[in-house]
C-alpha cells in the first residue's frame, strides 16, 4: 500500500505495516487510494472537507479531488461546496455482502421479533478478523438506546460475541489480536468504541468474584490444567462457570498476588485483559456476557447461531444496568435466547436445503463497464475509471452468487478478464475479498465502506439534496411531507426568496384532503379516513363521494394537483414515494401562487421535473432500504 495511505482501522498499525511492504505487483493503486478516501469518510461520520481528506490520507490535493469526482459521478459521494459527503447509494456495496450472506433475509425477522418480546435491543453480528461487525441491529426506543450502527467495527475483546467467535481461532488469528493489541494499546483504530485507557472499576462484590476466579484458577493449574486457550486447550471440568461466576468480568489471572494494602495500591486490569479467560469460558459454556466492557451500564447476553457446524453469526441481548446487571440479564433470558437461536439454525437449515435443490443463476453483464467508459470519454482525466471499474466489481456478489470465480466476476461486471483479475487482487490485498480455490467470496470488512454512517439515514436525510436541486430548476418551493392519521406532516423543505413565496416550515401538520401532498398517500390507502372534510376555501372539495372519485382518479394517474383547495392563490402538485415494495411512504409536492403558472403548465413544466426527482430519491431508498428500515422522518 502506498506510505501515504493509512491502515485500516481495526487492522493493526504493524500488520499493516507489513502488509504494505508486499503490495502485489498488479495492484490497482487508484482502487487503493480511492478506498483510503472512502474510509476517511466513513471515520469522519459521512462528510469530510477536501482539504481534510488530503490531510488524512496524505494523498495530493489534486488526487482528492480525482478520486471525489469519480465517486461523486457513480453516486458514492455528493460533493457539496468544499465538502464531500457520502451519499445512500453508496450502500449498494455492503448490500452486496449483505446479500451474499443471506443471514439478513433469512434472521432479521427473528431478531426483530426477540426484541420486540424482550423489550431489549438484539443484535447480529459475525466476525471481522480479531473485531466483530454488526450486520442487524433491532434498538429500542429510549432515551439511554444503543447506539451501534450496521458495519460498525468493535474490538472481539470487549464485546460478548467476540468471545464465542475466538472459540474459532487458530494460532494465526491469536498472534493477529496480540499483535493488535500490543499496536493499539488504547483501541484508536475502533472508531465506535470509546478509548480502553480506563481501568476496569470493581466494587466490593465484584472483587470478591474476582478472587473466586483466581482462586479457581490456581486450583486448577495445581491439577495440571493450561487455561491458554490460544494453544487450542479447553476449559478444565473443574471450572465452574454458572451463578457463582460473573462471565465477562475482566481479569489478569496470571499477575502475582499482592499485598492487600488497599484498593488503590492494587493494580486493576485494562478492559479485554482477560480476553483468553472469556473464550475459554465461552467454549465451555456455549454464550458469553458483555458486563460493561464497552462502557458503563451497558450490558449483553450472546450465543452463537451455527450453520454447518460453524459460527454464523452470534446474536446478543443488549441492556443497560438501570434495567438488568450481566448476571440478570443471563439469569433470566438465557433461556429464551436459547430458544429464538434454535429457531434461527432451523430457518438456515431450510433455506441451505431449499437452495441445494435451486439451480445456481449466473447475473446477467451490469453494463457498468460501459457506463465508466461512457463517464471517462466525457469527464477525460477527472474520471478514474480504474477506481470505478474497482468499486464495480464489489456488486457482482449478491444473493445467491455469494462465491464467484474471476470468469463469473467478469461476465457480471462485463469487464475484461485481466481488469477484473486485478480489480480483484486489490481487494484481496486490502482485505474486503479472500480467495480460495480460484474462488471468491466479500469479506465483512466491505461494511466499512461508509455503511455505518449512511445506516441512520432518514427518509428526509435521503431527499433533501435533490430538494435542493429540483427547487433550483423550478424556482419554486419544494416539500417532503409524510401521512400520520388524517393529517400530513412536513418532514422536508426548501423555500425560494420570492416576494410571493409558500412559507411552512418543518413540522408544520395540516389537513391531508385538501392538499396535494395528503391525496397522493391518502389514494393509496384501501380506506382513506375521510371525515370532517371541512370548506377551507370556496373551492375545497368537502364531499365524501366526490373526494373519492378524486382519489381514484389520483391513483389512477400517479399524481395530484390541487388548486386553491387550501388557501386562495395557493397551487400544488404533487407526487408519491414509494419503497422497495411498491407502498407508498411519503411525498413530494411544487407549490406556488396560482399567478405563477396555469394548471396546464403545472401539468406540462412541472410534473414531468417532480416524477424526474422522485424517481432518484427512491433509487436511493431503496438502496437504503434493502437491509433496514429507513426512518421517514
Amino acid at each position: 500500500m502506498p506510505s501515504n495511505v493509512a491502515p485500516a482501522p481495526g487492522t493493526g498499525t504493524s500488520s499493516a505495516a507489513g502488509a504494505e511492504a508486499t503490495v502485489p505487483a498488479e495492484a490497482v493503486t487508484p482502487l487503493i487510494r480511492g478506498i483510503a478516501v472512502l474510509r476517511r469518510l466513513t471515520d469522519a461520520d459521512g462528510v469530510s472537507s477536501l482539504s481534510g481528506l488530503e490531510r488524512s490520507t496524505g494523498l495530493a490535493r489534486s488526487t482528492v479531488d480525482r478520486i471525489t469526482a469519480t465517486l461523486a459521478r457513480r453516486g458514492y459521494v455528493r460533493l457539496d461546496g468544499r465538502d464531500a459527503v457520502l451519499a445512500p447509494r453508496l450502500m449498494e456495496l455492503g448490500n452486496a455482502y449483505l446479500a451474499a450472506l443471506r443471514l439478513p433475509r433469512l434472521l432479521d425477522a427473528h431478531a426483530d421479533a426477540l426484541a420486540d418480546e424482550l423489550d431489549e435491543s438484539v443484535s447480529l453480528a459475525v466476525g471481522d478478523q480479531d473485531g466483530i461487525r454488526f450486520i442487524h441491529q433491532a434498538t429500542r426506543r429510549r432515551a439511554m438506546s444503543l447506539s451501534f450502527r450496521i458495519g460498525d467495527l468493535l474490538p472481539a475483546e470487549r464485546t460478548a460475541p467476540g468471545p464465542l467467535f475466538a472459540t474459532e481461532w487458530g494460532d494465526r488469528e491469536w498472534a493477529r489480536w496480540r499483535e493488535r493489541r500490543a499496536a493499539d494499546p488504547e483501541d484508536r483504530g475502533f472508531p465506535a468504541v470509546p478509548a480502553r485507557s480506563r481501568p476496569i472499576e470493581y466494587g466490593e462484590d465484584d472483587r470478591n468474584d474476582e478472587q473466586d476466579r483466581i482462586d479457581a484458577s490456581r486450583t486448577n493449574s495445581k491439577n495440571g490444567t493450561d487455561l491458554n486457550v490460544g494453544k487450542d486447550l479447553t476449559v478444565t471440568k473443574g471450572l465452574t462457570v454458572g451463578k457463582d461466576l460473573t462471565v465477562g468480568k475482566s481479569l489478569a489471572a496470571d499477575r502475582p498476588e499482592e499485598p492487600d494494602t488497599g484498593r488503590s495500591a492494587r493494580r486493576l486490569p485494562t478492559l479485554g485483559d482477560d480476553f483468553e479467560q472469556r473464550t475459554a469460558e465461552a467454549r465451555e459454556v456455549g454464550w458469553a456476557l458483555d458486563d460493561q466492557l464497552i462502557e458503563p451500564g451497558l450490558v449483553a447476553l450472546s450465543m452463537p447461531v451455527r450453520e454447518a457446524g460453524r459460527i454464523a453469526c452470534v446474536v446478543s441481548v443488549v441492556s443497560h444496568t438501570s434495567r438488568h446487571t450481566a448476571a440478570d440479564l443471563r439469569d433470566t433470558l438465557l433461556p429464551r435466547l436459547r430458544e429464538a437461536v434454535a429457531a434461527m439454525e432451523r430457518e438456515l437449515r431450510e433455506a441451505q436445503h431449499a437452495e441445494s435443490a435451486t439451480p445456481r443463476t449466473t447475473a446477467a453483464p451490469s453494463g457498468l463497464a460501459v457506463w465508466t467508459g461512457a463517464s471517462k470519454q466525457e469527464l477525460g482525466r477527472e474520471f478514474i475509471e480504474s477506481l470505478a471499474r474497482g468499486l464495480t466489481v464489489i456488486t457482482a456478489f449478491g444473493e445467491g452468487r455469494a462465491e464467484l470465480n474471476l470468469t463469473e466476476v467478469a461476465q457480471a461486471t462485463g469487464l475484461a478478464r485481466a481488469t477484473a483479475r486485478r480489480a480483484l487482487i486489490t481487494l484481496e490485498h486490502l482485505g474486503y475479498v479472500t480467495a480460495h480455490d480460484r474462488v471468491f467470496r466479500l469479506t465483512p470488512r466491505v461494511l466499512g465502506l461508509g455503511f455505518p454512517p449512511l445506516s441512520r439515514t432518514s427518509l428526509a436525510e435521503i431527499a433533501a439534496p435533490h430538494l435542493t436541486e429540483l427547487s433550483q430548476r423550478l424556482h419554486d418551493s419544494v416539500s417532503l411531507a409524510v401521512l400520520t392519521g388524517d393529517e400530513i406532516q412536513y418532514t422536508g423543505r426548501v423555500s425560494t426568496s420570492r416576494v410571493m413565496s409558500v412559507h411552512i416550515t418543518i413540522g408544520t401538520r395540516l389537513p391531508a384532503y385538501p392538499t396535494a401532498l395528503g391525496r397522493v398517500m391518502l389514494a393509496d390507502l384501501p380506506e382513506p379516513p375521510l371525515t370532517e372534510l371541512l370548506p377551507l376555501t370556496p373551492r375545497t372539495i368537502t364531499d365524501p363521494a366526490r373526494l373519492k372519485a378524486v382519489l381514484d382518479r389520483v391513483r389512477e394517474e400517479g399524481y395530484a394537483l390541487v388548486d386553491e383547495e387550501l388557501e386562495v392563490g395557493l397551487r400544488s402538485v404533487a407526487v408519491p414515494v414509494r419503497e422497495r415494495g411498491g407502498r407508498v411512504v411519503a411525498a413530494v409536492n411544487v407549490a406556488m401562487h396560482s399567478s405563477r403558472r396555469t394548471p396546464e403548465e403545472c401539468v406540462a413544466e412541472v410534473l414531468p421535473e417532480l416524477r424526474a426527482t422522485v424517481g432518484r430519491i427512491e433509487e436511493d431508498l431503496w438502496v437504503a432500504g434493502r437491509f433496514r428500515r429507513v426512518p421517514r422522518t
